[in-house]
């Protein structure tokens, strides 16, 4: 973007390039939180076919069963 500016050159020589280390650590807290959100699973499941993550069942409704 300001490459061919002596300015934006001088201010990397300065400073440091703030813009590609604040897109790293962006990038970097992208993979922390990603590893965070995981839902996690119980010791030793194994994760579910693509489409059998929910299954419906019949509801049970207050009040006396039927024999």
């Amino acid at each position: 973007m300001f490459q061919d500016s002596p300015i934006y050159d001088r201010l990397i020589a300065e400073r440091g390039d703030v813009p590609a280390l604040v897109r790293g650590e962006a990038e970097r807290l992208r993979r922390e939180l990603e590893v965070v959100m995981r839902p996690l699973r119980p010791s030793g499941a194994r994760p579910m076919a693509h489409g059998n993550t929910w299954q419906r069942t019949a509801a049970m409704l207050p009040g006396p069963r039927p024999d």
